[in-house]
């Protein structure tokens, strides 16, 4: 059945209480507001579950395999299955709604989180492995939870309405890496391997986040979206059977879009991933090692709701130039920063977290300045699986990078990797 029958066929058989929503503006405005309630309370424990996994998924593939070398590894891991995930995801939303896509993907994320417990009971690298790729389903939801926010915004309130839902990831994923010590506590106390703990909190975190969504987020912004942009196209055509003709997707929108996206992840998740090695191997202890990285990802989460308000008002072009600049001052600084200075190594995460940020909330306005309800949801899931597979890149090599040179070096060639977006923004904003 082409996309023109389907969407003739929606428009006839509209339920009343759909039908009640495309009638009225107040409505809409009623239901934006509770979407993004409902998205930053589930962000709230998406944040703490993402977060453990970043703190201590380095250490504990170190601590059960012996080598720095696969130091790496669970960070690729986690953004492999979150690129599966993020694909999983854009089709269950396209398909079912916001409400059915996120909630599966928080429930996915608890399920692994509980199999590294397992796994670092037992000693069993093989099911550490595997739960790690369940376990980035958790990541791919958190970030694709962003865009619930824009369904229902209008074009000036899209990068706002994402750096909500960002902004309140921050709770959670601040307050993860500095409970890493407290929870490593109550592992021991149940007899699981100390660093295993975070992950307990991992998964209560996620499977709450789920809960949330798959009981609150009700009506479905997306469903509800899809069917006003539907009746729009109606009123203006005058003939169902124009519907899908007057629908348009900017492709080169969508390339600088998914550009933007893909570098800042990549350099952010090779520096961030070794940063905790990089830690341990000048002396600081675990609650350094937490408090740096609660840090980087404040600064990661915290400054939307100001990065949003920028990429409306000024433009998503000038913050994803920005963003490249700040990544390569935070390279630079990591590069030149003496390995037992906290202060200069919190410095570099903090302007790392920020160049990312920048980068994700300008990209992901983009994208949904690009695209249109026919195919907004899984574009987005596609999208996401180049970010999360750009993540595990960074991930993987950042281990074998170091091994065979230095962090100074890793640090040094991300930031100068990410000025490849520079050049090719300002190209696209002229040629557009």
């Amino acid at each position: 059945m082409s996309h023109k029958t389907e969407d003739a066929e929606a428009l006839e058989n509209q339920p009343a209480w759909l039908q009640s929503y495309i009638e009225s503006p107040e409505k809409q405005k009623v239901l934006y507001k509770k979407t993004l309630l409902i998205v930053v309370l589930s962000q709230i424990f998406g944040g703490a579950g993402l977060a453990a996994g970043i703190t201590v998924g380095a250490l504990l593939a170190k601590d059960m395999l012996g080598t720095d070398s696969v130091a790496g590894l669970p960070t690729a891991l986690f953004t492999l299955g979150s690129a599966g995930a993020a694909l999983v995801v854009g089709r269950l939303s396209q398909r079912f709604g916001r409400r059915a896509g996120l909630a599966s993907g928080f429930l996915a994320g608890g399920i692994g989180a509980i199999g590294v417990i397992i796994a670092a009971v037992t000693n069993n690298y093989y099911l550490l492995f595997a739960s790690l790729l369940i376990y980035g389903a958790g990541s791919a939801t958190n970030l694709q939870a962003r865009y619930a926010g824009t369904d229902l915004a209008n074009a000036k309130q899209r990068a706002t309405a994402v750096s909500i839902a960002m902004v309140s990831t921050t709770f959670g994923a601040v307050a993860g890496p500095n409970l890493v010590e407290v929870m490593g506590g109550f592992a021991l106390s149940v007899g699981v391997p100390a660093l295993s703990g975070p992950f307990i909190l991992a998964a209560a975190a996620y499977i709450i986040a789920g809960l949330v969504l798959l009981f609150f987020l009700r009506p479905d912004p997306f469903v509800v979206a899809r069917a006003i942009a539907l009746a729009e196209r109606k009123a203006n055509a005058g003939n169902t059977e124009f519907i899908e003709e007057e629908f348009t997707t900017d492709k080169r929108g969508i390339g600088v879009a998914a550009l933007v996206m893909v570098l800042t992840q990549m350099v952010m998740v090779a520096i961030m991933t070794m940063t905790p090695v990089h830690m341990g191997h000048h002396g600081h202890g675990l609650s350094a090692v937490g408090m740096v990285i609660g840090f980087h990802i404040g600064a990661m989460y915290l400054p939307s709701l100001l990065t949003g308000v920028l990429v409306d008002k000024i433009g998503r072009p000038v913050m994803a130039i920005a963003s490249g600049v700040t990544l390569l001052v935070s390279g630079i600084v990591a590069a030149v920063a003496p390995g037992d200075s906290m202060l200069w190594i919190s410095l570099a995460l903090i302007l790392l977290g920020l160049g990312w940020n920048f980068g994700l909330i300008s990209g992901t306005a983009l994208l949904v300045d690009a695209t249109n309800p026919t195919n907004r949801a899984k574009m987005q899931g596609s999208i996401d699986v180049m970010v999360a597979l750009s993540g595990a890149s960074g991930g993987m090599l950042s281990g074998m990078v170091v091994a065979n040179s230095s962090y100074a070096f890793l640090s040094l060639a991300g930031g100068i990797l990410s000025l490849v977006l520079i050049p090719f923004v300002i190209w696209s904003k002229k040629n557009h």
